[in-house]
């Protein structure tokens, strides 16, 4: 508090000397960046501290200053703790949000890096055309980082079960285990993580996170809003000008030349994978954030990149391409000259696999050819158009049900484990001074959404069988740490019970709530203990055995239930050609779904699709710096213990 206070005290003069000069500040700072309380309560409070970095961590310093009817803003100067920051800001008068008046400005210092730990006062000072002057104060933290601690992680794998809650993870283990007068007959791998904490999911504007900032949080440090990765948000129009804040992966890159995989089956352009080494305002400009994996892989390390997605590798005169000049990326010269970064160019004909390749990436198009490869040097996999088809209908394809995945143009696609050892495997033979790897179980999340309980769970189960592939892997390199969790909860799920029928009287009983409500949903002792066979492939032989687990939701928009496993996913809108035969005949939404065998549930959501909660998640952690891992986390908290077992080292 006495060095807080010192710090104040500097600034007091700075502005002092300033209204002695005689300027009146009459332009106004409407934003200043990093983000800080301080600055939003005009240095009313100083906590809690929203901007945090490890030393050395980069990021951009940026102000929109509002001048003057008739004005313009001439100059603008950065200082940290009193002493003017090296560099002249870019002032952009153009392309900036309408809510701004005539002569706004938005100026910006990129790639700003701090070393010293504590907190830090950020300065702007603007000086108007009839030389007024307007101050502002904000605040950031340097965390410190405990040295000679322990041995130090070489290795960070994050499994991340995109809306996985603590329902999710207890469904898919009874699903897959059974309780036996009630004992767990065995556990997930996720379970025998021995250390657990509980993590809060806030994005940096709204307490229900979507998965953007619900990864860039973890992968930054720092809070991003909703639809937002690797940026904080900004007054100009442009996706991809935001000011920034460094990854993990870049940083570790940077300054131990640690490489980077991801590992999705989502649509490698979707949010929780681009949210580890993509710098974009909108998550969904998909063509410049793929071209930004390929063009600044020598800053993110990125070495892996597995998943669905490829709409957005094939040049736009290509069939069942989304390429288009509107989603893709170029940047400012201060960001490219800041960051060292390429520019991005307008190139919807791209042939984004063809320079991959040319690269001197491999490329695996199916399982086949996936499983098949030895060890590249780097490794690119898109294995459908955009999102994978889920474990469910994956594993009813090799089972001799191919109906789905037929349908979807893709019958051979990996599953989520199998990616996850390719990608192990990849990047130990050629990771020298190791890796960061991020793997997501992507349609827990969009099955959630979809209110389709069968498809969410043996989701989970195919995640957690990638997370035994992680286990496996860190047992036998001990300078690895994983971390299993989640961005948010989705659908706010809940174990009602279990159904009191055979799956026989449950298809017969009436569509009506007393038929499939009142004399189906089986409470308390009711309920009992699911039992589900177990195939020699390690999932279900059937997801409608006899008196099956009952999954209700809290954050439900209005659907139809029948409790029965779906024949048919709902229609996967980003799909290139969801519009045509034959997915354009699959349910559009949980109300055209089982209306003739269910009975109608009245949701708490508006639309057709179940929502993002704001509950806190669980984490788990396991090998080298796990004891870092405990009681509840802020989701950027995560960063920092994670970064002090890969900077610092850990027991």
């Amino acid at each position: 508090m006495q060095h807080f206070m010192k710090k104040i005290s500097l600034l007091s003069l700075v502005i002092s000397a300033t209204i002695a000069a005689g300027a009146i500040a009459a332009p106004t700072v409407s934003r200043l960046t990093p983000p800080s309380q301080f600055f939003a309560t005009n240095g009313a409070e100083s906590s809690p501290m929203i901007a945090r970095f490890v030393p050395g961590q980069r990021f951009d310093l940026q102000a929109t200053i509002r001048p003057d009817a008739g004005q313009t803003i001439t100059a603008v100067q950065f200082l940290v703790d009193g002493v003017p920051v090296t560099g002249s800001p870019t002032l952009t008068t153009t392309g900036l949000v309408a809510t701004l008046p005539a002569g706004s400005t938005v100026a910006s210092l990129r790639a700003y890096a701090n070393t010293t730990a504590g907190t830090h006062i950020l300065t702007v000072q603007a000086t108007q055309s009839d030389s007024q002057v307007v101050t502002a104060n904000g605040n950031f933290e340097v965390v410190g980082i405990n040295a000679n601690t322990g041995r130090k992680a070489k290795n960070i794998i994050i499994m991340l079960g995109d809306g996985m809650g603590a329902s999710h993870r207890t469904a898919a283990r009874i699903m897959l285990n059974g309780y036996a007068q009630g004992k767990v007959k065995n556990r997930l791998a996720m379970d025998t993580f021995p250390n657990t904490a509980m993590v809060m999911t806030a994005s940096l504007n709204s307490i229900v996170t979507d998965s953007a900032p619900g990864m860039s949080n973890y992968a930054t440090g720092n809070k991003a809003n909703n639809n937002q990765e690797g940026v904080w948000p900004d007054d100009t129009t442009a996706s991809f000008d935001n000011p920034r804040m460094e990854y993990m992966s870049e940083f570790l890159a940077r300054t131990q030349g640690k490489k980077l995989g991801l590992v999705t089956t989502a649509d490698v352009f979707d949010a929780t994978p681009a949210a580890n080494a993509v710098h974009t305002q909108d998550r969904g400009a998909g063509t410049g954030i793929v071209d930004q994996f390929f063009d600044d892989s020598n800053k993110t390390g990125l070495t892996v990149l597995l998943g669905g997605g490829r709409k957005w590798f094939l040049p736009n005169t290509t069939a069942g391409s989304a390429r288009a000049a509107v989603s893709d990326y170029v940047l400012p010269s201060d960001i490219t000259t800041g960051w060292g970064v390429a520019p991005g160019v307008s190139d919807p004909a791209r042939n984004l696999i063809g320079d991959f390749t040319a690269a001197g990436w491999s490329y695996a198009p199916d399982a086949t050819t996936l499983n098949s490869m030895g060890t590249p040097s780097k490794l690119l996999g898109l294995f459908s158009y955009s999102n994978m088809n889920v474990a469910l209908d994956k594993i009813a394809g090799r089972r001799g049900n191919a109906a789905v995945v037929n349908d979807y143009g893709f019958p051979d696609q990996p599953m989520l484990d199998e990616m996850t050892q390719k990608a192990l495997d990849v990047l130990d033979a050629n990771s020298p001074n190791g890796f960061v790897l991020m793997v997501e179980g992507a349609s827990i999340d969009k099955q959630a959404h979809n209110m389709d309980s069968d498809r969410f769970i043996v989701d989970t189960i195919e995640f957690d069988k990638a997370i035994q592939k992680a286990k496996d892997y860190a047992t036998s390199h001990p300078d690895t740490l994983v971390l299993v969790t989640a961005d948010h909860e989705c659908g706010g799920v809940s174990i009602i019970g279990a159904s009191t029928k055979t799956d026989a009287d449950l298809v017969a009983a009436l569509p009506t709530v007393a038929g499939k409500r009142d004399a189906v949903v089986g409470l308390y002792d009711a309920a009992k203990f699911p039992k589900y066979t177990i195939a020699a492939d390690g999932y279900p032989a059937s997801t409608d055995p006899d008196f099956k687990m009952l999954i209700g939701y809290g954050s439900d928009a209005d659907r139809y239930e029948d409790w029965r496993s779906n024949a048919q996913p709902i229609r996967d809108s980003q799909q290139p050609f969801n519009g045509v035969a034959p997915l354009n005949t699959y349910p559009s939404n949980p109300l055209a779904r089982d209306s003739a065998t269910g009975f109608l549930i009245t949701g708490q959501v508006p639309g057709t699709s179940a929502a993002h909660t704001g509950g806190d998640i669980p984490l788990s952690a396991y090998g080298r710096g796990a004891s870092l891992f405990n009681g509840v986390m802020d989701n950027t908290d995560v960063f920092f213990s994670a970064m002090q077992a890969a900077i610092g080292g850990a027991k």
